[in-house]
C-alpha cells in the first residue's frame, strides 16, 4: 500500500501540486475563517456574559448601596428623632413653666386689681360721703343765713312801717289841731271884726292897739301850742328839727298878719308832701333793699350752681385721671411683663447656648482684639472724652452692653463662617453628585447614555471625559471636617433602571 502511494505521489505533476497547494491554502483560509468566526462568536458570548455579569454585579452593588444608605439614613433619622424628642420635651417643659408662671402672675394681677378696685371704691365712697357732708353743712349755713336775713328784714320792715304809721298819725293830729285852732281864731276874729267894724272907723288906733294886743295873746297862745307840738315833734323826730325851726321863724313872722298864717299852712302842706315823698322814698329804698337782697340771693344761687358744676367737673376730671392712671398702670404692667418674659427668654436661650459652648468658648468667651496697643489707647481716650453729639451721649447709656455686643459679634461671625462652609460643602456635594452620575453613566450602556458624552469612548487615544476638578488642599478648613455624601436611593434607582 505504501508503494502505491509513493507511485501516486510521484506521478503528480507541477500543476497538480500548485492546485493542491491552492486547495490547501483555501482550506487553511476556511479554517482560519471558521476559527475567527468561532472566536468572534466566543467573544460575543463572553461580552454578553460579561455584560450580564456586570448588570448583576451592578444590581448587587446598588442593593448593597441602598442597604448602606438606608442604614445611614435610618441612623440619622433616629438621631434627628431623638434630638427632636428631647427638644420637644424641653420646649414642652419650658412652655409648662411659662404657663404656670403666667397663671401665677395672672392670679396675682387679678388679686392686685381686685385690691386696687376695692381701695378705689372705698376712696370714692369716702369722697362722696365727705362731699355730701360738705353740701349738707353748706346748705345748713345757707338756710341759717337766709332765715337770719329774712328775720332781720322782717324786723326792720316792721319797725319802718310802725315808725311810718306813728309819724303819719302824729302829722294828721298836728294838721287837724292847727286847722281847728285856725278855724276858731278865724271865727273869733270875724266876730270881733263885725262887732268892732263901726268902732274901727272912728277909733282906728285904739282898735288897732286892742287888736294887736289880742292878736299878740293869740299868737303867744298859738306859739305855746306850737312850741309844745314842736317839742313833741322834735322828741319824736329829731331829724325834722331844722324844718320845724324854719317853720317857727315863719310863725313868728305870721303873727303880725293873718295872711301869713295861710302861708304857714301852705308850708305845712308842703312839709306833709315832702314827708309823703320821704315815705315813698323810704318805701322805694326798702324795695331796692329787697331787690338787692333778692339779687344777692340769685347771685348766691348762681355761685352755688357754679360750685356744683366745678365740683362735677373736678369729679369727672378726677375720674378721667383715675381711669387714665389705671390704663397707664395696666399698660406699664403689660410692658413690664413683656420685658420680664423677654428677659426670661434671653436667660433660657443663654443657658441653652451655654450648654452648646465648647471648652474654648467657655474659657475665652470673647474674641481677641485685632487692634494694636496704640490703637487701643487711642480708642480708650476717645471713649473717655465727653461726647458732643446727642446720639453719642445716648450711646453712653449702653456702655455696659459692650461685652454682650462682643459675644454677639463673635457668634455672628461664626454663623457667617458656618454659612460659607455650608455653601462650599453644598458646592462640593453637587460636584460629587455630578461625578457619580458621570461614573454611573459611564458604566451603563444604553441609548440615552450613548447619545451623550461617554467617558468610555476614546478618540485619538484621548478620553472625552471632562477634566476632573483640581484636588482640594488638605490644609483647607472644609477638608478637616468629615463629609458625608448621602444620595437618595429612589433617585439613583430611577436613573439606573
Amino acid at each position: 500500500m505504501p508503494k502505491k502511494k509513493g507511485r501516486k505521489r510521484a506521478a503528480l505533476t507541477e500543476e497538480e501540486r500548485l492546485l493542491m497547494m491552492q486547495q490547501k491554502q483555501l482550506a487553511e483560509e476556511e479554517m482560519n475563517k471558521k476559527k475567527e468566526d468561532m472566536l468572534a462568536q466566543f467573544l460575543k458570548e463572553k461580552l454578553a456574559k460579561e455584560e450580564h455579569n456586570s448588570n448583576v454585579n451592578l444590581h448587587k452593588i446598588n442593593l448593597q448601596w441602598r442597604t448602606v444608605l438606608r442604614e445611614v439614613k435610618a441612623r440619622e433619622l433616629r438621631k434627628d428623632i431623638e434630638i427632636l424628642s428631647q427638644t420637644f420635651e424641653r420646649v414642652v417643659d419650658c412652655k409648662d413653666s411659662v404657663i404656670k408662671s403666667l397663671a401665677k402672675d395672672l392670679s396675682e394681677a387679678e388679686a392686685q386689681y381686685a385690691h386696687a378696685l376695692r381701695s378705689h371704691l372705698h376712696n370714692i365712697d369716702k369722697l362722696l360721703e365727705l362731699q355730701r357732708c360738705r353740701l349738707s353743712y353748706l346748705e345748713e349755713d345757707y338756710q341759717t343765713e337766709l332765715a337770719a336775713l329774712q328775720k332781720e328784714f322782717d324786723t326792720e320792715r316792721k319797725m319802718i312801717v310802725e315808725h311810718h304809721e306813728q309819724e303819719s298819725r302824729y302829722l294828721q293830729d298836728v294838721l287837724l289841731a292847727m286847722e281847728q285852732n285856725f278855724a276858731d281864731s278865724e271865727y273869733e276874729a270875724r266876730l270881733d271884726f263885725q262887732s268892732t267894724r263901726d268902732d274901727v272907723k272912728n277909733k282906728n288906733l285904739e282898735e288897732k292897739h286892742y287888736l294887736r294886743m289880742q292878736l299878740e295873746g293869740k299868737v303867744e297862745e298859738l306859739w305855746k301850742r306850737f312850741q309844745q307840738a314842736l317839742r313833741n315833734y322834735t322828741e319824736a323826730t329829731e331829724d325834722r328839727k331844722i324844718a320845724f325851726e324854719a317853720l317857727k321863724l315863719r310863725d313868728e313872722k305870721s303873727t303880725k298878719e293873718i295872711e301869713r298864717q295861710m302861708r304857714k299852712l301852705q308850708k305845712m302842706q308842703d312839709l306833709i308832701v315832702s314827708l309823703k315823698n320821704k315815705i315813698a322814698l323810704h318805701a322805694r329804698e326798702s324795695e331796692e333793699q329787697n331787690r338787692h337782697v333778692r339779687d344777692e340771693k340769685e347771685v348766691v344761687l348762681k355761685q352755688l350752681q357754679k360750685l356744683k358744676c366745678q365740683m362735677n367737673r373736678a369729679r369727672a376730671k378726677a375720674r378721667s385721671n383715675l381711669a387714665k392712671l389705671t390704663k397707664e398702670s395696666n399698660g406699664a404692667l403689660k410692658v413690664l411683663e413683656r420685658v420680664v418674659a423677654k428677659g426670661e427668654l434671653i436667660l433660657r436661650l443663654a443657658e441653652m447656648c451655654r450648654k452648646l459652648e465648647s471648652e474654648e468658648e467657655k474659657v475665652l468667651p470673647f474674641y481677641a482684639s485685632s487692634l494694636s496697643w496704640d490703637e487701643k489707647r487711642a480708642a480708650d481716650k476717645m471713649v473717655l472724652e465727653k461726647p458732643a453729639e446727642p446720639l453719642a451721649e445716648m450711646m453712653q447709656d449702653y456702655v455696659a452692653l459692650e461685652r454682650f455686643w462682643q459675644r454677639y459679634n463673635k457668634v455672628r461671625l461664626e454663623q457667617l463662617s458656618l454659612e460659607q462652609s455650608k455653601e462650599a460643602l453644598l458646592q462640593d456635594n453637587l460636584k460629587l453628585r455630578q461625578l457619580l452620575k458621570q461614573y454611573l453613566d459611564g458604566i451603563s450602556v444604553n441609548d440615552e447614555v450613548l447619545s451623550q458624552i461617554n467617558p468610555l469612548m476614546i478618540v485619538n487615544q484621548q478620553s472625552i471625559l471632562p477634566s476632573l476638578p483640581q484636588a482640594v488642599p488638605v490644609g483647607e478648613a472644609r477638608v478637616k471636617r468629615p463629609i458625608y455624601n448621602v444620595i437618595e436611593a429612589a433617585h439613583e434607582v430611577s436613573r439606573i433602571l
